[in-house]
């Protein structure tokens, strides 16, 4: 293949579900779940966003928070379509089923889900940026220093994260998830590195990739550290306050640091991306081909991956078999 560049962006990303993996490229998602027949069902939807339209999503630093927001959406979403395969189907409606359909109607299913991502946030808030803090505040008596304290408070947070993230992978279903993630990962690099679309090519990529959503997480960890470092009150409830009001800040800020990741072979912008791919050695495992399979009939509901190569790495061919 003539005039392959190292790496290209493709813009598309994805999430892996249950059994499944659900791909976006821009407003366009598609959800591919091996159903427990083994055939493939694959649903294609259009999903533009909260405040769709406005031109404020498009800002640097700010469109990183509302990214994370529709990011919650569309998984909620899509992990809850996945599920509907592998429910038992004479499961009775629960009563509150019955008292939210009486009330929305047939909004039901969408303020749920409202509902479902509002208490994530707010569960992932209390675990991960005010538990650290009030632990932290053990060490007052012995730590003086209010950098050294914003900087134990940082490493309970990040020694937080890892158990859980650790925790998890034990768990049996959530080892085929971290395969599917792995396939996810393994399809996008096959892309950006300008190869053919198959299921051997889509092998041999790697797994890990650093515009990844373990790596945002972490690096949500390291940069909450180094703002609260140098953005300093004394008073307990101000600091308290102080991590509430930056959230969407942070947010921000490891949005862009991913986004650049995720399109430059700098070797600073490497160093960086290192602690994200490291982690993910956790958060994916190697798929296995029916996987693989899933993965990419996920990209080609959404994504023409011919003319991507054709434009980018001059890919000149009739037949998938090739190279």
């Amino acid at each position: 293949m003539a005039g392959r560049k190292k790496l290209c962006a493709s813009g598309i990303g994805g999430q892996a579900v249950l059994e499944g993996i659900m791909m976006k490229n821009q407003d366009l998602y598609a959800v591919a779940v091996r159903k427990p027949d083994g055939e493939i069902e694959i649903d294609t939807e259009e999903y533009h966003g909260v405040l769709h339209g406005i031109a404020i999503k498009k800002v640097p630093f700010i469109r990183g928070i509302f990214n994370f927001i529709d990011s919650m959406i569309l998984g909620m979403r899509t992990l809850t379509y996945s599920a509907s395969f592998y429910e038992d189907e004479e499961a009775a409606e629960t009563k509150v089923d019955k008292i939210m359909g009486k009330i929305f109607g047939t909004k039901a299913e969408k303020v749920m889900m409202g509902i479902t991502v509002a208490f994530s946030i707010i569960l992932a808030v209390a675990v991960f940026m005010l538990l650290p803090y009030y632990l932290s505040s053990f060490f007052e008596k012995y730590v003086r220093n209010t950098s050294l304290l914003a900087l134990i408070e940082g490493l309970i947070r990040i020694l937080i994260f890892l158990l859980y993230v650790v925790g998890i992978s034990m768990m049996k279903d959530i080892r085929r998830v971290y395969m599917y993630h792995g396939a996810e990962h393994k399809c996008i690099n096959c892309l950006e590195h300008g190869h053919v679309l198959n299921v051997h090519n889509v092998r041999r990529s790697s797994r890990l990739h650093r515009r990844c959503g373990t790596s945002f997480l972490l690096i949500v960890m390291l940069v909450s550290v180094i703002l609260f470092i140098l953005i300093r009150v004394e008073n307990p409830a101000l600091r308290l306050g102080l991590r509430l009001i930056l959230i969407p800040a942070i947010a921000g800020i490891s949005y862009e640091i991913i986004r650049l990741a995720g399109r430059s072979e700098n070797p600073l912008v490497k160093l960086i991306s290192a602690p994200g791919l490291l982690l993910q050695r956790l958060t994916t495992k190697e798929p296995d081909d029916d996987m693989i399979e899933v993965a990419i009939k996920s990209i080609e509901a959404v994504f023409d991956w011919r003319a991507f190569l054709g434009e980018n790495f001059d890919y000149k061919t009739d037949t998938d078999g090739e190279e």
